[in-house]
């Protein structure tokens, strides 16, 4: 087979290849004898030929030691060869490699990603309530860790309560409540308190439960936008609740307009920018401005296109600056020159970690405002979970909202039920 390639005499037609003249070095044009200017063959190139002319094909060793760039007289041979020379450069060049790793690596993997969008929203609340969970579990473990029901264990279930957040209030409506149900139900373990204590928890919270009712769809000569005030101090998520909010009406099919109100804080314009573009949607704003006057543009901008919901951002505020919260009035009575029935509804923002501080919020923004609903933020965090049965004993503004995590749709409607049961199931 490999006899073509043996030392033999070169006949007349044969070219001797080691009188091969390789291109030049470089692109200078030579004038002198070109014909007789031949450079010497490299110890590469003479490897190279010595190895087709010995008659065995060239080994891998002698391929690897020959320089991609230097020039080569053409292969002899159509065998391993060229073989060995297209294969090399596949290897580390082609783009289609790394393109199929990730496909290995990912496919048995695709089910993982979608298995958290297909968790129900029970099962985010109560992922979300976890680190409130596991509060109430450690220190009512002694409660419903079973015995007899006696003054020692109310007791303890009184202090657990208090250090919950839920206030002196809510703490001796819920103990009372209990003592009710454990007489009329003849309970006498300890284990059983805690049916009881949900039952009675579940009472005090539902008439908190009155989700935000937007009005139908009427011809479009006639419609005019429903106008949401957000209110709240610094840092308790009210521009993030708007953006929220915004994605959960569009899963409605309604159209949504976002005013930047918040001209005071450094950047909250382009945070709001920045919600609007993730939701497509327009946001009404000036670079330096009356928050009022933005506002009122926005709901003009609104009646022109027809838009079904304004969610007007105000800037953040204690309730002991006393001239900020006239600021905040003016919004109201500027958003009204508009259209008369605005704001239709007016949502304080309230951060679920703050604890009795969110009475004192609550009760300072009904006095200026006049709330009609409550957005929980950040039930999340190391919330101890019973700000919402302080509210409810003190003031018992509807809980709209409540949010329990960073993702767009993790602020949802207000369930009490799913809010117990997600706050106590594992609390034994």
């Amino acid at each position: 087979m490999f006899g073509f390639f043996k030392k033999k005499k070169p006949a007349a037609d044969e070219v001797d290849l080691s009188k091969i003249k390789p291109q030049p070095y470089d692109n200078e044009y030579r004038d002198d004898e070109p014909e007789e200017v031949v450079a010497p063959l490299t110890d590469k190139q003479k490897a190279y030929i010595d190895a087709h002319q010995s008659g065995n094909p060239i080994s891998q060793l002698v391929a690897d030691t020959i320089d991609d760039d230097a020039e080569l007289p053409p292969p002899l041979s159509d065998n391993t060869d060229n073989d060995t020379q297209k294969k090399k450069p596949l290897e580390v060049n082609t783009p289609a490699q790394p393109a199929a790793a990730p496909v290995a690596v990912n496919s048995p993997a695709t089910p993982e990603p979608a298995e958290p969008a297909k968790q129900g929203w029970a099962a985010r609340l109560k992922q979300g309530l976890s680190k409130s969970r596991n509060h109430m579990s450690k220190s009512l473990a002694g409660v419903f860790g079973g015995g007899k029901i006696d003054e020692d264990l109310y007791e303890e279930l009184e202090t657990v309560l208090l250090t919950s957040d839920m206030g002196i209030e809510a703490t001796e409506h819920l103990l009372a409540d209990v003592r009710r149900r454990v007489s009329l139900r003849g309970l006498s373990n300890a284990d059983e308190l805690r049916g009881a204590l949900k039952d009675s928890l579940y009472e005090l919270l539902k008439p908190l439960e009155k989700p935000l009712t937007l009005p139908e769809n009427h011809a479009p000569e006639n419609k005019t936008p429903f106008v949401i005030m957000m209110a709240g101090v610094n840092g308790a998520g009210k521009t993030t609740s708007i953006g929220k909010l915004a994605k959960y009406f569009q899963t409605q099919g309604k159209s949504v307009l976002l005013a930047a109100g918040d001209t005071f804080r450094a950047a909250a314009r382009e945070q709001l920018q920045q919600w609007g573009e993730r939701n497509h949607v327009t946001v009404i704003s000036q670079a330096s401005g009356d928050s009022a006057a933005v506002c009122f543009d926005a709901v003009e901008a609104a009646k022109a296109r027809g838009i079904d919901i304004v969610l007007a951002d105000t800037a953040g505020r204690l309730p002991t600056q006393l001239h900020l919260m006239e600021e905040i009035k003016k919004v109201k009575r500027v958003l009204q020159k508009s259209l008369p029935a605005a704001p239709h509804e007016i949502i304080l923002v309230l951060d679920a970690n703050i604890g009795q501080n969110a009475i004192n919020q609550v009760a300072a923004f009904d006095d200026a405002l006049g709330l009609t609903g409550l957005i929980v933020s950040k039930l999340d965090g190391t919330a101890k979970g019973g700000i919402l049965a302080a509210l409810a004993s003190t003031h018992p503004v509807p809980v709209r909202y409540i949010g329990v995590g960073e993702g767009i749709d993790d602020l949802r409607p207000f369930d009490a039920r799913a809010f117990v049961d997600a706050l106590l199931d594992e609390a034994a």
